[in-house]
């Protein structure tokens, strides 16, 4: 994170000259790149593992998607908090104790007897990763200090963020096929463990200096908002949305999340300066990364449910069932990078997320009977190419035009409004899935073929909300962004990968 304070890096013991170039700074990316792995690398390992714990924890429809949203909730709500800790408490002791708490809320949700024991440990997941992603990236920012150095750093790290979701696509099926569901959780325990060794004597210290100040205000509001939202769409799936429990966390969320805006709008030190995402390029990159990650995430729930539970697939072949997708993201964004300058991030997102939500779209085909090839290779396709060229232009409007001081925040909102979104989209969707179940067996009764075609209903349903959703953030962007082709980010900005 980027701020106005002036920042301190303690030298190597070594006693290179002031401002001279860390000698083990490669060194140092390696061990960063690791803890980036994981943190990307265990959002897509659960969603393999989730139909085979919510048989094993007995865990209801209307609360499975708690496996996903714990972890993205605590994630993206505390991510803009964790990155001042890291800032201010130090990078580097930020970043060991990050993957430290991360190892062992990996370990409580391995060993969780219980459905709430998992989705505690997710969430304590998500709160350390929460710190961990903005160490991360702000110690490759003070450890490469030479312009060219710098790029080639990041460009490692982006590429680990890109291809950490197909990696642990396909590393989530090994362990549920040849082990268990829960080695997808304990898996990183020996990995965050090392980690967090080797990057004590290796990467350097730097803080920033002036005293230390806190939104806990703003952070406590924003985050107890956001669950009562959740919350309220899982008890809306079970009681129904006119059910006074769910009504009453709905309006309750409402307010504080309101109370956020006002908190924000007053604070000396705030967590989200309002002045950032007001300005109309940015708000619009904003507002449709959080539309983008509501219907995306949900995608990936409901596909694997398809492949698992309709099609018969086992966990591993699953994981290599999403590869197409994860492919495709990674040579879309390749050449979304160099078809920005020429078409600009206006156009080239708009058009990303319309073709992602015709991909969205064409999932409404698939049925009992339908094959891989003919009706989900193609939508996968589509979407990963649309999205990559969508991330890409996304990322760089939120660092256009922005002051130094606040670079850290705005890059570090684009992986928090994905996040979100994706916690919202997930609940909001489980929930449209479920009802759409349940009134399809009212409708047809509980036969066998009835009951399979119910979860078709539930599938399609929740792929439609899908569309209308990433459909959305392409009339936001329409509208929104008028960023021309010349549009470049600030020089002294991060980029906007954080997780």
């Amino acid at each position: 994170m980027t701020e106005t304070v002036q920042d301190r890096t303690s030298r190597d013991p070594v006693g290179e000259a002031d401002g001279a170039p860390d000698p083990r700074r490669w060194l140092a990316l390696s061990i960063i790149a690791v803890a980036q792995l994981m943190v990307v690398l265990d959002a897509s390992i659960v969603n393999i593992a989730m139909p085979h714990a919510q048989s094993a924890l007995h865990i209801s429809t209307a609360n499975r998607q708690w496996m996903v949203t714990a972890y993205t909730l605590a994630f993206g709500g505390l991510l803009l908090l964790g990155g001042r800790i890291a800032d201010y408490l130090g990078r580097k002791r930020a970043f060991i104790w990050g993957l430290i708490g991360f190892a062992l809320a990996s370990a409580l949700g391995g060993v969780a007897p219980n459905a709430g024991l998992l989705f505690a440990a997710r969430a304590l997941q998500g709160a350390f990763a929460a710190v961990l992603a903005p160490a991360a990236l702000s110690l490759i920012t003070v450890t490469f200090t030479e312009s060219k150095e710098r790029a080639r750093a990041f460009g490692v790290f982006g590429a680990i963020s890109g291809g950490g979701a197909a990696i642990g696509l396909i590393v989530g099926g090994v362990l549920t096929e040849y082990a268990s569901w829960r080695w997808c959780l304990l898996v990183n325990v020996p990995i965050a463990l090392v980690t967090a060794f080797a990057a004590a004597p290796v990467v350097r210290e730097s803080r920033a200096e002036g005293e230390a100040r806190y939104d806990l205000p703003g952070a406590l509001t924003v985050t107890a908002g956001l669950i009562a939202l959740v919350y309220g769409f899982t008890l809306a799936a079970e009681d129904g949305w006119s059910d006074p429990r769910t009504l009453g966390l709905l309006i309750g969320s409402v307010v504080l999340l309101a109370a956020f805006v006002v908190i924000e709008s007053r604070s000396t030190a705030p967590l989200l300066p309002l002045r950032v995402a007001w300005e109309r390029n940015r708000g619009g990159s904003f507002l449709a990364s959080l539309l983008i990650g509501a219907g995306l995430f949900a995608m990936f729930l409901f596909l694997t449910y398809y492949f698992q539970q309709t099609l018969g697939y086992s966990a591993l072949k699953t994981g290599f069932a999403f590869l197409p997708f994860s492919a495709g993201i990674i040579v879309s964004a390749g050449l979304a990078s160099q078809l920005l300058p020429r078409f600009g991030p206006g156009v080239l997102a708009g058009v990303g997320t319309a073709l992602a939500a015709v991909g969205m779209a064409l999932l409404l085909s698939i049925g009992i009977d339908t094959g891989y090839a003919s009706h989900v290779l193609p939508s996968e396709l589509l979407i990963s190419f649309g999205m990559g060229l969508s991330f890409v232009p996304l990322s760089s409007l939120a660092l256009v035009g922005v002051a130094p001081h606040d670079a850290g925040v705005a890059s570090a909102l684009v992986n928090t409004t994905q996040q979100i979104g994706g916690s919202l989209g997930t609940a909001l969707l489980n929930t449209v899935y479920a009802t759409a179940v349940t009134n399809y067996i009212a409708d047809h009764g509980t036969g066998a073929r009835a009951l399979d075609q119910s979860q078709i209903e539930g599938y399609t349903t929740a792929f439609l909300w899908g569309a209308v959703l990433i459909a959305a953030a392409a009339v936001v962007i329409v509208v929104l962004i008028r960023a021309g082709r010349d549009t470049t980010p600030a020089p002294d900005a991060a980029p906007a990968h954080v997780g």
